[in-house]
C-alpha cells in the first residue's frame, strides 16, 4: 500500500493550497504533501514535502487523522493528513509558482463553498479536522474509479 502525507498551513481563516501541474489531483486545490520514502515516519515526510513543496520550514505540525483509499477488499494507499497552524504576521506572498504548481492562499469560505468545484476531496474531511480534538480515519471506497462512499472512524493512532 502507497502512503502519502498531506499538510494544511494556516494562516488565521487561510490555508495555503496548492493547484498541481501533475497527477494525482491535476488541476484542482489541495494541500501539500507527497508520498512517503523509505524509512521516513508519516511526521518527517509531511514535514519534508512542507519545505520541498512551499520553502516554509516548520516543526510543529498535528496530525489531525488518515485518508484510506478502498474498492471495499483491497486498500489502495492511504494519506496522513496534518495541520500547521502559522501566526498571522506570517509573510508568504502569494500567489507564486513552484515546481509542483500554483501556491496561494485561499479563504475557508472559498474552500468550502458548496459550488466550489474547483477542489479535490477536501469536503469530506477538512471540517471534521478543523472542528475537533479527535482524529480519524475517513474511508473512502471506490468502484469503477467512482467514489461511491466516505465513512469516518474514530482513531486511535498517533505519528
Amino acid at each position: 500500500m502507497v502512503e502519502f502525507t498531506i499538510c494544511f498551513l494556516m494562516k488565521g481563516d487561510q490555508i495555503l493550497l496548492l493547484n498541481r501541474d501533475f497527477p494525482e489531483w491535476m488541476g484542482a486545490w489541495n494541500g501539500v504533501g507527497g508520498k512517503i520514502e523509505k524509512d521516513e515516519t508519516p511526521l518527517v515526510g509531511a514535514l519534508r514535502e512542507i519545505k520541498e513543496e512551499t520553502g516554509i520550514v516548520l516543526q510543529d505540525i498535528a496530525f489531525k487523522g488518515k485518508i484510506t483509499w478502498t474498492d471495499g477488499t483491497t486498500d489502495y494507499g492511504c494519506m496522513y493528513a496534518f495541520i500547521a497552524e502559522l501566526p498571522e504576521s506570517y509573510h508568504y506572498v502569494t500567489p507564486i509558482k513552484v515546481a509542483e504548481g500554483i501556491l496561494d492562499w485561499k479563504d475557508l469560505s472559498w474552500i468550502f463553498h458548496p459550488k466550489n468545484v474547483g477542489i479535490a476531496d477536501l469536503k469530506y474531511y477538512l471540517p471534521k479536522m478543523l472542528d475537533e480534538t479527535a482524529n480519524y480515519e475517513y474511508i473512502f471506497t471506490y468502484k469503477d474509479n467512482k467514489l461511491i462512499d466516505v465513512k469516518s472512524t474514530p482513531l486511535v493512532l498517533t505519528v
